[in-house]
């Protein structure tokens, strides 16, 4: 059996700043956490000992792991073409493609004119980073103006999602324009590469306020083109398919509202399309003189309406609505349209001949469960050609060169694993398991065709089960360094996302959200019936809202689980609901509900909030980790969470706590260091599995 080495002295924080890590706020909530998220060096200096000591104490625990950890990174690492390119996208003048370098970190962009063979660096983020001596290098965006002259990028350095937003001149390398500060990170050129249009960050990191910013002059001088009234709503601009219009959508979690206005407008006056309606969510593009409208309005998993004037809709009906079957969104090409549509956790594409109505389903691969994909080929939309990719949890990806007329498809390229990797070696089921109320929960699983079905084989239990995000059944080459030690990896498609439709997401939010966590307990118990594994052999694994997925289930069946791997773990869900100033609160009150003014939703959470309904009893082995910089869960969630199951737990398994002291919500930025984190993740659930 493993052994635990233990220290002398367990971190301990019972207080900080004469404020107790019990009550319903800690001291992060009662003073600015957007002034430590833009500068670390303001926080108090005894929890940043309390940290300190916990990663010592988790660097301590995990010591007999550096060889496993080194083991992982050069599997995970040797499993990646380092060398890589993307396929070509073909502009006006130039074909525009990236690459990775095996020394590099980050990737670079490169052109060519087309026609010629002289290749042009214009971005390089190893460089980038070696330049600013940047310890942390977020990249938000990187865009090319449409005269080719000019390229934006947004940095954020801290890893506190605050983008600076540069244009340069591609030619001389020089800036061209003021740096502007404190935004989403987004950027959208005009037409005539006159202006970027950008939106600003409120003093609680929303971005609320879009604006205009014409290159070459002040940031003061911009000009506020939009503003969102509401603190729940948050706003961003694009351009449409046919660029004709700017369209500036503003939403939260649940509703949406989009305004528009031309590409020639020397003045942007946005008007309103369809007025805000809560629990609809719209968008609108325009096609070949047509707008195309994607709602659920009346149309619970969405359906597709057109008109020819937003002056004076007339909407008629394009996609008809199916139950429990997700519509997508259109892609548009002269003589084509494509569209995906998602049910039973799987997707397709589907191909409409825009002249005719005839639609027919895109089945270009053999394997059942995959991930479709689709992206354009050039900017020039008079083409039958697409590339047309897939993935599966066994089939690396894929994508084909493919015409819609002939039907034709060439590989044209294909994730390559240069340590080498045999398709047939794995095994992919799709299962379904009934919930605490009849209710069937997908579950994708992924196995080594050599691991027994005998009850003897542990899980790692993948699930998240939020905000309608589903888990797609696509291929991670990282898993395979569990799979391929006998640990079947299973992905539960829960509800809270939307993997059976918009009811799939209702069902497990708000009232509902208990469903989430049952979902995932009932498909930890079929597993254990149906012999994929036994009681005390599971492995769970979630981030962010699936981190409070984790910390629900573990309080409510600590018995069912090996361990517990929770990323930046949203578990002190209560207090942070009741935080009105903090980013994300607002907007989420119809994901979570909004404890502070509803009793029925602060009784509900309260419930269920791991950190308020941790229990003197056994836990398994948990690993945690967060980041000091994270503004969307606050790293004083999962510290607190550790502090008090440390006070009340009776057992003496693993707990662990890693902080990032220079990292945000997504981790360390680099390839190295994503893979370096993967490692310690599987290392630890290797080390509680026995098998290191």
């Amino acid at each position: 059996m493993m052994k635990i080495p233990q220290l002398t002295k367990k971190p301990e924080l019972k207080s900080c700043h004469n404020v107790d890590w019990e009550d319903n706020y800690s001291w992060i909530h009662q003073n600015n956490i957007l002034e430590v998220l833009r500068d670390s060096s303001k926080l108090l200096p005894d929890v940043r000992k309390y940290l300190e000591e916990e990663n010592d104490y988790t660097e301590h625990h995990l010591r007999d792991t550096k060889d496993t950890q080194k083991i992982l990174f050069d599997e995970i690492k040797g499993r990646i073409k380092l060398d890589d390119e993307s396929l070509p996208y073909k502009d006006k003048i130039y074909e525009y493609w990236t690459k990775t370098t095996t020394k590099g970190n980050y990737s670079i962009k490169l052109r060519k004119k087309i026609g010629s063979d002289k290749i042009e660096e214009i971005w390089n983020g190893d460089n980038e980073k070696e330049k600013l001596k940047a310890e942390y290098f977020g990249v938000g965006d990187l865009e090319i103006s449409y005269n080719d002259k000019y390229l934006g990028y947004s940095l954020d350095l801290k890893g506190s999602e605050y983008y600076t937003i540069y244009i340069r001149n591609i030619q001389t390398n020089e800036l061209i324009t003021e740096k502007i500060e404190e935004t989403s990170g987004s950027i959208t050129f005009s037409l005539d590469d006159k202006f970027i249009f950008y939106s600003k960050l409120d003093e609680h990191h929303r971005p609320r306020k879009i604006f205009r910013h014409k290159l070459g002059t002040p940031v003061k001088d911009d000009k506020l083109i939009f503003e969102e009234k509401s603190e729940a709503f948050t706003c961003g601009i694009g351009i449409s398919s046919d660029e004709k219009f700017y369209f500036i959508s503003t939403s939260d979690h649940n509703t949406s509202e989009q305004y528009y206005f031309s590409i020639d407008e020397e003045n942007p006056k946005p008007k309103l399309i369809k007025e805000r309606k809560r629990g609809v969510i719209y968008s609108v593009n325009s096609w070949e003189g047509k707008f195309y409208l994607h709602t659920n309005e009346l149309a619970e998993d969405f359906k597709i309406d057109y008109c020819e004037d937003l002056e004076n809709q007339n909407w008629k009906s394009f996609i008809s609505a199916k139950d429990e079957v997700l519509i997508g969104g259109l892609v548009f090409l002269k003589n084509w349209i494509i569209r995906s549509e998602t049910s039973n956790a799987l997707s397709k594409l589907i191909i409409r001949n825009p002249m005719t109505g005839e639609e027919n389903d895109l089945n270009f691969v053999d394997e059942k469960v995959i991930v479709p994909g689709i992206s354009l080929k050039q900017r020039d939309k008079n083409t039958d050609e697409v590339y047309l990719s897939y993935s599966s949890p066994k089939t690396p990806g894929k994508a084909y060169l493919y015409n819609f007329k002939s039907k034709d498809k060439k590989l044209v390229k294909e994730q390559e694993i240069p340590s080498g990797h045999n398709p047939d070696d794995y095994i992919v089921e799709r299962l379904e398991c009934p919930s605490h109320d009849g209710r069937l929960v997908p579950l994708t699983i992924t196995r080594h065709k050599k691991t027994k079905i005998d009850g003897s084989a542990n899980i790692l239990l993948y699930g998240y089960g939020s905000y309608g995000s589903s888990m797609s059944p696509g291929f991670s080459s990282t898993r395979l360094s569990l799979i391929d030690r006998d640990i079947i990896w299973v992905t539960a498609h829960i509800r809270g996302g939307m993997e059976r439709g918009m009811k799939w997401w209702k069902e497990g939010k708000l009232l509902n959200k208990k469903n989430t966590f049952k979902d995932y307990i009932a498909a930890a118990k079929y597993l254990i019936d149906k012999n994929y594994t036994s009681k005390g052999k599971i492995i769970g694994m979630g981030g962010s809202a699936g981190g409070l997925l984790m910390g629900a289930v573990v309080n409510e069946a600590p018995e069912l689980f090996l361990g517990m791997i929770m990323a930046v773990p949203f578990v002190d869900s209560l207090t942070t609901n009741l935080d009105h100033s903090l980013p994300l609160t607002v907007g989420e009150f119809d994901e979570f509900g909004n404890a502070k003014d509803n009793k029925d939703h602060f009784d509900y959470i309260y419930s269920y909030s791991p950190y308020h309904n941790i229990k003197k009893m056994d836990y398994p082995h948990i690993f945690i980790t967060t980041s000091l910089s994270d503004n969307r869960v606050l790293f004083d969630e999962p510290a607190k969470f550790t502090a008090k199951l440390r006070d009340y737990k009776t057992d003496n398994n693993l707990l662990l706590l890693k902080t990032e002291m220079n990292a945000g919500h997504g981790g360390k930025t680099g390839r190295d260091s994503a893979i370096e984190e993967v490692a310690l993740d599987y290392a630890f659930a290797l080390k509680v599995a026995d098998k290191i």
